[in-house]
């Protein structure tokens, strides 16, 4: 049985707490966190022993659960490695550039396992469409989401954009050609709103919208490809495929359409979404990994190339911006 201590019991630690509490290959042996109020609240209502010394956590443990603002990323990560424990850590894998490539390196040395929570990944109405063969050539996206304060240490990119980066990384098999965008800070320094559009080699064009100050919340990614369309509302957990119908294809409404081709029958599909709890799949996915010896879902790497065409969205929209 493994042995885990949580690094950070605030708001999404806590979700941790209680997802590693049901995971029965696991063992919770204690946590970290240096707010004293918190670290009281969670020592009583978890019955769960507090370290004030984050070595020696990781000494009692076998895996390290690094659940802290995004600027302790690397500290931990980098002590957890040292230490040869296996590493989850939260989005984005660490605070510069600098930090995530070392993490990386650390983690090939090391040989031990590190995944990087883009839960997103383990959205059951992504998980409806994974066996599809989905290769798309224009991606749209909007994630809003009201404003909250927790969390606003990063810019939106990197605390709501950078899911859907993960996402369609993992969709187009090409390498990125050319990145545009545009933000604005409105409640913060960094922005909080932004507009992005990613070329890829394979010309596939995403375009991908990102607000933490919006009135009403979204996260949803539509995906177009020759023949198909494939609808992903992550929010609400439904998924809608619209393709022209295969001779195999039952159970599906279709109708009939005239094109300049001749007449085509298109298909319209609600594949059944699997009630699955994302942080559940992906701390078991994780352990997983470590007890099988097989690569995380989203490995060091991704977590790595993520960060990057977030940092490179970054970059475009300081250059873009105009001082008064």
């Amino acid at each position: 049985m493994l042995k885990v201590g949580v690094f950070g019991t605030g708001h999404l630690g806590k979700f941790h707490l209680n997802n590693w509490k049901e995971i029965a290959e696991v063992e919770l042996v204690g946590f970290f966190d240096p707010d004293d109020a918190i670290a009281k609240e969670v020592s009583e209502k978890y019955q769960l022993p507090r370290f004030v010394d984050a070595g020696a956590l990781m000494d009692a443990c076998d895996v390290v659960d690094v659940v802290a603002p995004t600027n302790h990323h690397f500290d931990i990560c980098e002590m957890a490695i040292k230490k040869s424990r296996h590493v989850f850590v939260e989005k984005p894998l660490a605070n510069t550039m600098n930090e995530a490539r070392q993490l990386v390196t650390l983690a090939k040395e090391s040989g031990i396992k590190l995944q990087v929570g883009h839960v997103e990944r383990f959205n059951p109405a992504f998980l409806a469409v994974k066996d599809l063969h989905l290769n798309p050539m224009f991606i749209e996206v909007h994630r809003l989401a009201e404003f909250n304060p927790r969390g606003t240490e990063v810019s939106v990119i990197l605390d709501l954009m950078i899911h859907d980066i993960d996402i369609i990384l993992s969709l187009v098999k090409s390498d990125v050609k050319n990145i545009s965008a545009s933000g604005v800070g409105v409640m913060t320094e960094t922005p909080d709103i932004a507009n992005v559009r990613i070329e890829f080699n394979n010309g596939c064009v995403a375009n991908l919208t990102s607000s933490r100050i919006s009135m009403k919340k979204m996260r949803k990614i539509r995906l177009f490809q020759k023949d198909a369309y494939i609808g992903i509302d992550f929010l609400n957990k439904k998924t809608e495929i619209i393709k022209l119908k295969e001779p195999q294809d039952t159970n599906v409404f279709a109708f009939d359409i005239a094109t300049p081709t001749g007449k085509k029958t298109i298909a319209m599909a609600n594949p059944v979404v699997p009630e699955v709890n994302a942080i559940k799949e992906e701390l078991t996915a994780f352990i997983q990994s470590i007890q099988n010896n097989t690569k995380p879902v989203v490995s060091e790497i991704d977590g790595l190339m993520a960060m990057d065409v977030a940092h490179q969205i970054l970059e475009k929209i300081g250059n873009n911006t105009i001082t008064q």
